[in-house]
């Protein structure tokens, strides 16, 4: 008798137990709690009425006196969790971001980029490398382009290695996607041939617009097999890479600058870091002497005074 009685009140002592650790796990909040926080987050971050604001249950945090918990923000078209601490008196919420520092944000930035393929500028084996998601009828991206090459190209090029990635704004720019794809087939055979072809190409812009988009296509076809014929390749090939004009491999690209956060042209990565628009000489300069002082690499000379520059809006 006394055996079976003290297997009950264990059983219900486990039972309780649990009960008290889910109630630690997730705890709710008063309705009062609730609508404070609601009006405290919609006032500051300035939230429209259609946002819905929903309190999840507070949890345990890794921060004394304080216990998590997440706010989901619902809109029209979009949905977003946030996670917040509120301290144990219930008088302070706190917005958290966790900075893991054993994680190099720019490096794992790089690792998202695949160079595989792409034409190369500058010295091969740098430790410092420029991705540049490109737009070749993009006026931002031109201006961008002329700082790069030959100026910056002339300074950095035996310390530096610069790639272009496709990323072409067709809603707005109609041949951009064309020239993409021609590009890509002379980069198949020949990586000058490609350089040759973007010097061209941005230097000629309002020339190629003019004609009007079925002409462009033209233009830039034409442009494509003088470089061809200049760097002596395969003809048969690049004139059928031309004509099937694949484009995978630019929606690939395109598709990788969105995963990367990539929303205009020009946008450069230096070494992982994301800067964006066509920015000065100088704004260029800075960033890569920081990169290549962290690489331990010596920083060049430069000019006392220059006039070229760039605008720092970039195209959307």
């Amino acid at each position: 008798m006394n055996r079976r009685f003290l297997v009950t009140l264990l059983r219900r002592s486990i039972f309780v137990l649990v009960l008290v650790c889910l109630g630690c796990s997730a705890q709710s909040i008063s309705p009062e709690q609730t609508r404070r926080i609601e009006q405290q987050v919609r006032a500051y971050y300035n939230l429209p009425p259609r946002v819905n604001i929903t309190v999840g249950p507070l949890h345990p945090s890794e921060f004394p006196n304080y216990d998590a918990l997440t706010i989901h923000l619902e809109g029209e078209d979009q949905k977003s969790d946030y996670d917040f601490l509120l301290s144990k008196d219930g008088k302070t919420l706190l917005k958290m971001t966790k900075l893991d520092l054993t994680v190099d944000p720019y490096l794992e930035k790089m690792k998202k980029i695949d160079l595989g393929g792409r034409a190369i500028r500058g010295n091969k084996d740098a430790k410092v490398v420029v991705v540049n998601y490109d737009d070749f009828e993009c006026p931002f991206c031109a201006r961008m382009h002329q700082v790069l090459f030959p100026q910056i190209l002339k300074e950095y090029g035996d310390r530096v290695k610069f790639i272009y990635k496709d990323y072409p704004l067709t809603d707005i720019h109609p041949w951009a996607m064309h020239a993409a794809v021609d590009a890509n087939c002379l980069a198949e055979q020949n990586g000058d041939a490609y350089w040759d072809f973007a010097d061209l190409v941005h230097a000629s812009q309002k020339e190629i617009t003019q004609k009007g988009p079925n002409a462009a296509f033209g233009a830039i076809d034409d442009l494509t097999t003088e470089q061809g014929k200049k760097h002596n390749i395969n003809q048969p090939k690049l004139q059928s890479c031309i004509k099937s004009q694949n484009n995978d491999a630019v929606k690939a690209s395109v598709g990788e600058g969105n995963a990367l956060g990539v929303q205009a042209t020009p946008t450069l990565f230096v070494n992982g870091q994301q800067v964006d628009g066509a920015l000065p000489v100088e704004d260029i300069r800075a960033l890569l002497d920081r990169a290549l002082e962290q690489a331990g690499v010596p920083v060049p000379a430069h000019p006392k005074a220059s006039s070229t520059g760039g605008s720092s809006a970039p195209s959307k």
